[in-house]
């Protein structure tokens, strides 16, 4: 999956218990991959409903968004 608008496969999101709190993650091969530097087991579950955010542009949407846009 992509940016709809940057074609970026690169997006974090925000921990819902502490708004300054980010996770980088990219879509590869259709699966989410944190950076290496997160411990897996602390990040949030990413569902259709889950804000992300684009890490190169001003695009941010629901996840479900994301899939609507797949071609």
């Amino acid at each position: 999956m992509k940016c709809p608008l940057c074609s970026c496969v690169s997006f974090y999101l925000k921990d819902p218990d502490d708004e300054y709190e980010t996770y980088e993650f990219a879509w590869r091969d259709g699966n989410v991959e944190f950076g290496g530097d997160v411990d897996q087991d602390a990040c949030p579950e990413i569902c259709d409903d889950t804000e992300v955010f684009c890490d190169q542009c001003s695009w941010h949407g629901a996840v479900e968004t994301l899939k609507e846009d797949r071609s």
